[in-house]
Parts: structure tokens; C-alpha cells; sequence
């Protein structure tokens, strides 16, 4: 069983979340600078390594999307919601492809990387992930 989401809406929520993300990180700054745009969020590797897995994602094309959200977390993703966020959607890859370790590892990594990380009510009701996620992170 495939996981499912709209595939417009999770693009539009993607580059919401990396422009706020990326916003957010400069707005402590004690020199005001001009708020970065998408353009210059996306020129960075692992960010964007981040939104090409979310695509695949997005699209279905899940081998794409995990070796995609792979290289984002290697490349060093600044943000740690960015980070829990590229973890979650491995563990949803993992778990739709009964690889329940892996899947159980990458919700102890999202966690790990954001300690506020939590699936929302409807993921946490996947009947895939949704146990395993409550069982490793009660």
C-alpha cells in the first residue's frame, strides 16, 4: 500500500515550509538583511535535495524520493524541522516497504533532530506507520 497525499498541495505546503523555515533562521539577525527568497533557499544542495525528494515523494516515485531525501541529509540540512521532516518520509518509505527497522530508525531520527517532531492525527492512524510509529515513540 502506496502513501498517499496530494501531490499539489504537498508541493505548495513544501515550498511554504522552506521559505518560512529559511525566513525564520535569519530573523534573529542583529543586522537587518533583505528576507531570503525561495531562489536562494533552492540554491542550496541539501534544501534542495530536500524538495526533489519531496517531489518523488509527492509523485509516487518513492526509490527516487528516499535516495533524494538520503542525499538532502547528508548534505547537511540547516533546519532541524527540515531534518525530522526528511526523516518522517523515510520512515513512511520504509514502512510501506516492510523494512519496520529502518522505518523504526527514522522516527527516532526525526525525534532526535527535532525534539517537538510528532506525525499529525491522520498519519498517526496510517495503518502502516502508524503503529510502529507509536510504538517507538510513545
Amino acid at each position: 500500500m502506496a502513501p498517499s497525499t496530494t501531490p499539489s498541495a504537498g508541493r505548495r505546503r513544501a515550498a511554504l515550509v522552506f521559505a518560512l523555515t529559511f525566513a525564520l533562521q535569519f530573523a534573529g539577525c542583529a543586522a537587518p538583511a533583505p528576507p531570503p527568497g525561495l531562489s536562494d533557499l533552492l540554491a542550496q544542495p541539501a534544501e534542495r535535495a530536500l524538495l526533489d525528494g519531496m517531489r518523488a515523494y509527492d509523485d509516487g516515485q518513492y526509490a527516487a524520493a528516499e535516495i533524494a531525501l538520503r542525499q538532502a541529509l547528508d548534505l547537511g540540512l540547516a533546519s532541524a524541522r527540515d531534518r525530522a521532516g526528511a526523516h518522517k518520509l523515510l520512515a513512511f518509505i520504509q514502512c510501506t516497504s516492510e523494512r519496520i527497522a529502518g522505518c523504526e530508525a527514522d522516527f527516532r531520527a526525526a525525534r532526535a533532530a527535532d525534539p517537538g517532531f510528532t506525525l499529525g492525527r491522520a498519519e498517526i492512524g496510517h495503518p502502516l506507520w502508524g503503529p510502529v510509529y507509536r510504538r517507538v515513540l510513545p
